[in-house]
């Protein structure tokens, strides 16, 4: 068992959450009871999963998406009502961590991204002036065609990704970064690149990825984030002697 402040405070200090200017806060979204024995980590606060989680004894739940989004309507109305009625009706504190999760360098979704791949990482690019930088990049270690690297992302990530061709036969070098990272794919093309994997993709992305002549597989939102919060809260179950449990909600996004 842990006080709620010693493991918020803890998580923002591994997470370095005052680093990042990010587009929603990061930490303590919504105050449970004072003391967390069980901690639930998942990818989004959806209601499907706080009541998962509160179903599974949560004491707290921490996600990479959280609430309280930049430009996003203020009034505590429908869905957001409806969220934030079931964790104060619980008691349930919620922890959200953004950016910080995705580029963290053991515990993020990159990193994770690239263990669950078997990518080994070199470097990062792609700060967009929004604090470190996020994007990694590696060599593979043994090429692989287009064909094969989007084979291996399917068999790995349990969906097909969608692919655009404008590199290489072989793919040796490639840059990830998960989730809405796809407009990192100039920045990968600069670095000289011969494919870069993303969560989504936007129309624009198709024409860079033909004209810089660079390989672009967009594997999912979802797919790519589900290993930051899972390692996170298993680090944090294993650091305070907590009981933690991962709870996926799957999302097609």
């Amino acid at each position: 068992m842990v006080a709620l402040h010693e493991l918020v405070g803890y998580t923002d200090r591994l997470l370095a959450a005052d680093e990042f200017a990010d587009y929603s806060p990061n930490g303590l979204q919504v105050e449970g009871r004072p003391q967390v024995r069980k901690l639930v980590s998942g990818v989004t606060a959806s209601l499907a999963l706080i009541e998962a989680a509160i179903a599974a004894g949560a004491d707290a739940l921490l996600v990479h998406h959280g609430y309280f989004w930049k430009g996003e309507d203020q009034r505590v109305v429908g869905m957001k009502r409806a969220r934030l009625a079931k964790l104060l009706a619980a008691d349930v504190s919620l922890l959200a961590y953004h950016l910080p999760l995705d580029a963290h360098p053991d515990y993020g979704n990159n990193v994770q991204l690239a263990k669950m791949l078997d990518f080994a990482v070199q470097g990062r690019f792609g700060a967009g002036g929004r604090g470190p930088e996020l994007a990694l990049w590696g060599a593979l270690q043994s090429p692989l065609s287009a064909t094969g690297l989007g084979e291996h992302l399917a068999a790995r990530l349990g969906r097909p990704p969608l692919h655009v061709a404008g590199g290489p036969s072989t793919i040796r070098t490639l840059g990830w970064c998960t989730g809405a990272a796809q407009s990192f794919i100039e920045a990968a093309a600069s670095n000289g690149l011969d494919a870069f994997i993303s969560g989504e993709i936007s129309e624009p992305t198709v024409h860079v990825a033909r004209e810089c002549g660079i390989h672009f597989f967009a594997a999912g939102h979802h797919a790519t984030e589900r290993y930051g919060a899972r390692a996170l809260g298993a680090h944090l179950g294993a650091h305070f002697g907590l009981e933690h449990a991962f709870i996926d909600i799957d999302s097609p996004a």
